[in-house]
């Protein structure tokens, strides 16, 4: 058995709104374990200019315990993000996230 990762990546939101991301996303998604910690912004600035020091950010990995390979995981993966993307686009609006397909083992 050992951890996978599908996904990494970043959730911010307004540092004033008084918001906590893990009260509102699952822990667990399609057996998939979502793992969220508050950390610095990655970057200065975002694309379009603005500071990053006006949001709270957290890196949000989402890890699979399994015997499989990571490429046979490509469809779990795909269904976990499907997943995912509803419960994203369900939190309040102002906050903002960016995920990437990983597929590694840790």
């Amino acid at each position: 058995m050992r951890a996978v990762r599908l996904f990494q990546g970043y959730l911010w939101h307004p540092k004033e709104a008084p918001l906590d991301p893990r009260a509102l996303l699952p822990g667990e998604l399609l057996g998939a374990r979502l793992l969220l910690g508050e950390v610095p912004p990655p970057t200065p600035f975002f694309a379009d200019g603005t500071p990053t020091h006006t949001q709270r950010f957290y890196q949000l990995t989402l890890l699979l315990l399994t015997e499989e390979p990571p490429e046979a995981l490509k469809p779990l993966a795909e269904a976990v993000a499907e997943a995912l993307q509803v419960r994203l686009e369900a939190l309040p609006q102002g906050v903002g996230w960016l995920l990437l397909e990983d597929l590694r083992p840790l």
